[in-house]
């Protein structure tokens, strides 16, 4: 049988080490990769209903622009005038110009 002296166990034993800490530090890469992409599919999918409620408020803020517009037409506005409040326009002969 052979024995082994002490530096060649040595240097055995810090390839052991070595080893370990590179095993160590691969699976904490693995590990921070799902995590990551993880994250990302979780952000990705919360960005697409974002993306869907502002899609969706965007339409209402058209149908509230047009609604607007429809509410607020001269010919309406007249109209309501006319009907509501009894105005009309003034006779010329109602009229009177002020000089100063």
């Amino acid at each position: 049988m052979l024995k082994i002296g002490w530096p060649f166990t040595s240097r055995l034993r810090w390839r052991h080490v070595i080893l370990l800490i590179l095993i160590g530090v691969m699976l904490i890469s693995s590990l921070a990769s799902i995590a990551s992409t993880h994250l990302t599919r979780v952000q990705y999918a919360r960005f697409q209903e974002l993306e869907s409620e502002r899609d969706s408020l965007q339409t209402v803020w058209g149908r509230l622009l047009l609604e607007e517009s429809t509410w607020s037409a001269p010919a309406r506005v007249e109209d309501m005038a006319v009907e509501r409040l009894e105005m009309r326009v003034p006779d010329v002969d109602d009229v009177e110009v002020i000089r100063p």
